[in-house]
């Protein structure tokens, strides 16, 4: 049970900051497909919303790895 209490902060965090705004697609998604496609234009707003957007998937899979 306490596993499961360990994940709920980070999963939280990954559906709502992580993917917001929702419409027309997440945003971390538009910035992942930006920087396979070359990065090409990226300013330094653009690096900041990837660390912004990405940190709780980071969180997640600390979380996760982290588990005894």
């Amino acid at each position: 049970m306490s596993e499961r209490k360990d994940l709920l902060l980070p999963i939280l965090l990954c559906l709502t900051l992580g993917l917001a705004p929702f419409v027309p697609e997440p945003h971390i998604w538009g910035k992942i497909k930006w920087i396979y496609g070359g990065a090409n234009g990226m300013t330094a707003m653009d690096w900041f919303d990837v660390v912004l957007h990405g940190s709780p998937f980071i969180y997640l899979i600390y979380k996760i790895l982290k588990k005894p």
